[in-house]
């Protein structure tokens, strides 16, 4: 039995493909209107897996279309009955039911997993022949996103600190997310460390490498200037290796950037709205020093613009960071001091929303020094000099 899946995004046309031929179909891919359409005429699947959403060029631009395009020209103008399954993050009623009518046989809304999409093509087609050397996998609910998300995490000598298993199972069943290592000039073994954890997630992980230690700011900027030239990515975000911020709250955060017209989220370790936080009290009395100095020079009433964690639309990371920083450890000071100066004080605070993490450990071996924090009081001065 053949499908055809249609996504113009390769994270999830690439498990789409490896779940389905695991258990026997025969499957041709397009990350395209136009490539799935003549897919559609050379291969004639017996099944159609069609995403809604799928940017098409016109000229220079990327415009809007809609896979509703697919469904038409296979009803309407092909007047064909094979199957079509719509598996798609657009839950815009008018268009489900638009579809409906154009005569697609199911709709599912990401995020889905894998299990499902796989038991509602084995209802409508049914299950292919079993074939020499094809394999059951066991299921482990592998789910199918509802946006690609591109997420850095920049490493410096992190090879004692990096959870590779933690790592290693967030890519393996959040499909959609890609995790882009950036490492920071490290002299230990964290490049042997992070070559081990790609080889086991080859879609998922990729390794940006900077030869020389240019510190977590321009680490971050290479790592996401990188991500911003893939297109899929709808999300760019960040999140440190130490894992302080855990994956739970950084999908939480992607949730909210989804459903609202922020440009940014960022995760804010005060605690309100009974996140549960823990923090030496040492580090607690000179972050909230520093905190009052940093909404004092940004005017704005931010609270913790220093969280590891943050995620934003694509827009936002091509523009904001196309130029280096001035600091090396307060980046997140000037992305918003960026983001003010280009978009404007008063628009700038509906862009921006701080979200509370529910989790935040402070990890042993942070390469920030109390000697450090003192120096930031004098690099908060330097942006605001810059950015004045």
């Amino acid at each position: 039995m053949k499908i055809l899946a249609i996504d113009d995004q390769k994270l999830i046309l690439l498990s789409v493909e490896k779940r389905l031929s695991e258990l026997g179909y025969e499957v041709k891919t397009a990350n395209s209107i136009e490539t799935g359409i003549r897919l559609f005429d050379s291969f004639k699947p017996d099944l159609v897996l069609l995403d809604m959403n799928m940017p098409e060029m016109c000229g220079t631009e990327l415009v809007s279309c809609t896979g509703t395009e697919v469904v038409k020209y296979i009803r309407v103008f092909m007047r064909n009955d094979t199957p079509i399954l719509v598996m798609s993050g657009n839950t815009d009623e008018a268009l489900i039911m638009k579809n409906f009518d154009l005569g697609v046989n199911d709709y599912m809304k990401k995020p889905v997993s894998l299990d499902e999409m796989a038991a509602r093509i084995k209802r409508i087609i049914g299950a292919p022949e079993n074939k020499a050397g094809t394999t059951t996998t066991i299921s482990d609910t592998r789910m199918l996103q509802k946006n690609c998300v591109g997420v850095v995490i920049p490493c410096y000598n992190e090879e004692t600190r990096l959870s590779s298993e933690e790592f290693k199972n967030f890519a393996h069943k959040n499909l959609g997310y890609h995790l882009c290592f950036v490492n920071d000039g490290s002299t230990d073994n964290t490049m042997a460390v992070l070559q081990k954890l790609q080889k086991e997630n080859p879609s998922n992980i990729s390794i940006y490498n900077c030869e020389q230690n240019g510190g977590k700011a321009e680490a971050v900027r290479q790592g996401i200037l990188n991500l911003v030239k893939d297109e899929q990515f709808d999300y760019i975000g960040f999140l440190d290796a130490d894992l302080s911020t855990d994956f739970r709250d950084f999908d939480d955060l992607v949730k909210t950037i989804e459903q609202s017209d922020f440009k940014i989220v960022s995760g804010s370790r005060i605690s309100r709205m009974g996140a549960n936080i823990t923090k030496e009290s040492a580090r607690k009395v000179i972050s909230m020093t520093i905190n009052f100095i940093i909404q004092t020079i940004l005017g704005m009433p931010f609270k913790d613009t220093q969280c590891g964690a943050k995620v934003m639309d694509r827009e936002v990371a091509s523009k904001m960071f196309n130029k280096k920083f001035v600091t090396k450890w307060l980046f997140d000071v000037e992305l918003f001091m960026r983001m003010k100066k280009y978009f404007g004080k008063t628009e700038v605070k509906s862009m921006i929303c701080e979200q509370p993490l529910k989790r935040w450990i402070h990890a042993d071996g942070s390469k920030l020094s109390m000697k450090d924090s003192v120096k930031i009081v004098g690099q908060l001065a330097q942006i605001a000099v810059h950015y004045r």
